[in-house]
């Protein structure tokens, strides 16, 4: 299983958490697990999910969930799971 960590913080608007799930499902990305929290105005939110079905390359995965975040106001970041334990790990 290739798994990745999809973080998401920025001011709360409608539509974030379907706009991210919808561009996941395209691309036969599975949601593993989700948490969301909004403080004040802020959203944030973490998914671990499964990318072994995805046919497009990690890379791109990466910027175009960028490029959807920047075009709602919010930060999107994707990490590899492996990658993501080891800059957190204390």
């Amino acid at each position: 299983m290739t798994r990745a960590i999809i973080t998401v913080v920025g001011k709360d608007t409608v539509g974030i958490i379907a706009k991210v799930c919808t561009y996941l499902a395209d691309n036969q990305i599975n949601i593993l697990d989700i948490s969301q929290t909004i403080v004040q105005d802020f959203f944030n939110m973490m998914m671990i999910v499964d990318m072994t079905r995805c046919e497009v390359a990690f890379e791109q995965i990466s910027v175009e969930l960028s490029h959807l975040g920047d075009g709602m106001g919010v930060q999107v970041k994707c990490q590899l799971e492996d990658i993501f334990d080891k800059m957190h790990r204390i």
